[in-house]
């Protein structure tokens, strides 16, 4: 067998709270991700965006993929809170899916409370130092 690192794309494959967030990442069951996360209804996926700066529709295919499962996205979008692009809030609104964006630490605390109430919640995380 050839010797040699395999890279697997990031994906933890089950509904879990984000336990701590900073430093350019997040924990979250007993695990831990640098970068920016997606908490979707399949399970926590590395998410990179293009331009965290600047959200695309294109950036949110994987949350549209899974939108009959989701009813609430929160979208941490870094340290001080952003308004989404009016092309991504009314794509989340034609899909039926309430659109949140705050900050990534009111994203993380929100999205444990309504995940411990089982509520049909997502969160699409970007990374902060």
């Amino acid at each position: 067998m050839a010797g040699g690192i395999i890279v697997r794309e990031a994906h933890f494959p089950g509904r879990a709270p984000v336990d701590a967030y900073g430093n350019g990442g997040f924990r979250f069951a007993d695990m831990s991700h640098r970068g920016s996360i997606l908490c979707l209804p399949s399970g926590v996926h590395g998410w990179q965006p293009g331009d965290p700066a600047r959200l695309t529709a294109e950036d949110f295919s994987q949350v549209m993929d899974e939108a009959e499962a989701i009813q609430i996205l929160l979208v941490g979008v870094g340290r001080d809170p952003k308004v989404l692009p009016a092309d991504i809030r009314q794509m989340f609104r034609n899909a039926q899916i309430s659109v949140d964006p705050m900050s990534t630490g009111a994203a993380v605390r929100t999205y444990n409370v309504l995940l411990a109430e089982d509520r049909a919640v997502a969160a699409a995380l970007i990374a902060v130092d």
